[in-house]
């Protein structure tokens, strides 16, 4: 199997995949994983023996246009695919690019499966027409929102799962443990913040604000998630800690609530996890509805969302997630929400693919 995410600005569609992949190993070790993508941390890969080919992006490139670029994907696809011969190519992103299309079309002996995860804004990019004809099969990792979109027009057999996530319950540390691994006080009232890469939009002063209110309050100990994939943060502070890892949700047991942007695994992991979270979304994505998909999730009482990210606004949010009564409330509303993991079903679906 060849597995294709292209990430741009975050991880959420390598993080699908990667998790499938691992879930296909489990499932029968015997089958032969090739990553190519367009995430730069391929020590992830590595650390799971997944050997990977690494194409950048066209926006590292200087002058670069979208043609050239297409024909170095093409290129590359095609070579990966005539020296491991697989039977099943699998992506995940939310634009086909044409030189993908080009390099999947008419080819003998190979399943083409898209990922295609739901959620999309109303007016976002519009795919090219024909690139659902390119797939043998769509797979769709649940979400919180329906989604009507464009494979109903098309003879393409959808296959509907549950949201799919990396990490398992029982890969996560123990509260105990990922306090001393993060250097927690027992007593203290933890808190994790990740709002994303920065790459889109503007975190730091998002961050400064979150921190500044959160120092109000005595014994308030915060963990700021930094990116893997995006730019160091300048954040100081005697209780502020800064990481740099993944998949940071293996520490959750640890804070007693979250402060998170609303990207596809950050919400699904918060739901799994039963982390009570104040989601802030992303309005600035070109294609993913981060603000729907958490409004989904308050309306069932699973999470806060701060809408309204004015000071006031901000400081009752935490003022709420602060009392222990109101986040009791929240891990059982996700409680109730919790699903067996879309990846399962995934790894089960691309095997039964293979020629």
């Amino acid at each position: 199997m060849v597995f294709f995410p292209t990430n741009g600005v975050g991880l959420g569609h390598f993080t699908r995949l990667f998790a499938v992949a691992k879930r296909v190993r489990e499932q029968d070790p015997d089958v032969e994983i090739v990553f190519v993508t367009t995430m730069a941390a391929l020590h992830l890969l590595e650390s799971e023996g997944i050997p990977s080919y690494h194409l950048p992006g066209s926006y590292m490139f200087n002058d670069m246009t979208s043609a050239e670029w297409n024909a170095i994907t093409e290129e590359l696809l095609a070579t990966v695919f005539e020296i491991h011969r697989p039977s099943v190519f699998v992506f995940d992103g939310a634009f086909p690019y044409r030189g993908m299309l080009n390099a999947i079309k008419n080819r003998t002996g190979l399943t083409n499966v898209w990922l295609r995860r739901g959620a999309f804004k109303k007016g976002g990019t519009k795919i090219p027409v024909d690139s659902i004809e390119h797939f043998h099969h769509i797979l769709r990792p649940g979400d919180s929102v329906e989604t009507t979109v464009e494979e109903i027009d098309f003879s393409t057999p959808v296959m509907q799962l549950n949201p799919i996530l990396l990490a398992k319950p029982e890969d996560l540390l123990s509260r105990e443990e990922a306090r001393l691994r993060l250097g927690l006080p027992t007593d203290a009232t933890a808190v994790y913040l990740q709002l994303g890469a920065g790459k889109i939009n503007d975190i730091e002063g998002q961050l400064d604000m979150a921190v500044r209110l959160l120092n109000e309050h005595e014994n308030v100990h915060m963990v700021v998630g930094e990116s893997i994939i995006g730019d160091r943060l300048k954040l100081k502070g005697e209780r502020i800690r800064i990481i740099r890892d993944y998949p940071n949700s293996l520490l959750f047991n640890a804070f007693d609530f979250a402060i998170m942007a609303g990207g596809y695994n950050s919400y699904h992991e918060a739901i799994a996890f039963a982390l009570p979270t104040l989601f802030i979304p992303n309005l600035d994505t070109g294609m993913d509805d981060q603000l729907a998909r958490v409004k989904a999730g308050e309306e069932k009482g699973a999470c806060m969302v701060l809408s309204n990210q004015a000071e006031g606004a901000f400081r009752e949010a935490l003022h709420q997630l602060l009392e222990n009564s109101n986040r009791d409330e929240i891990r059982v509303a996700c409680t109730a929400m919790q699903h067996e993991n879309g990846a399962l079903r995934s790894a089960e679906a691309l095997i039964q693919m293979i020629i």
